[in-house]
């Protein structure tokens, strides 16, 4: 008997949209037709997660900022959907700090963290320090914000600027 694991995260979605992500990893090199087929996906998301952050780690590791953000908040709102997560930011605040270690809540604040990488990159700082503030606030061990927030508010080095 042969047993295939199947090593990727989107594993549970439908085999034609998991033939479309196979064919946006073998042609990588080849942004416009690998692009297409990640996008082809997306139109078959209907909410599935996996390919949502399948998609926001493709176009952010492509540095399609613009499109990864879009990802990340998209993982937002689906997750704030399916946990029927309040519209205030102090009551949704409480209950992601009670909640952090469920995977779906886990998963808001990772994307939430994500989103303030995303915008510090496009050069908003002081949205991404917000953001970082946040999430720490609600878990201080997270260390994307950690990263994120000592990236934002570190001097620069005396060195950089001796050539």
């Amino acid at each position: 008997m042969q047993v295939k694991e199947n090593k990727f995260s989107w594993y549970d979605v439908p085999e034609d949209v998991k033939s479309l992500l196979m064919l946006a990893v073998e042609n990588w090199e080849d942004t416009e037709t690998s692009e297409n087929y990640i996008n082809q996906a997306l139109a078959k998301t209907d909410g599935n997660l996996d390919i949502l952050i399948g998609a926001y780690r493709y176009f952010f590791y492509k540095n399609n900022m613009k499109m990864s953000l879009q990802l990340a908040h998209k993982v937002i709102a689906e997750v704030k959907k399916r946990e029927n997560l309040p519209e205030d930011w102090q009551e949704v605040k409480s209950i992601l700090s009670r909640r952090k270690n469920e995977q779906q809540i886990n998963l808001y604040i990772t994307a939430y963290a994500a989103s303030g990488l995303i915008i510090a990159k496009m050069g908003d700082l002081a949205k991404a320090k917000a953001i970082s503030e946040e999430v720490q606030e609600i878990d201080e061990k997270n260390d994307l914000a950690k990263i994120l927030f000592d990236i934002i508010t570190r001097p620069p080095d005396e060195d950089e600027d001796e050539d």
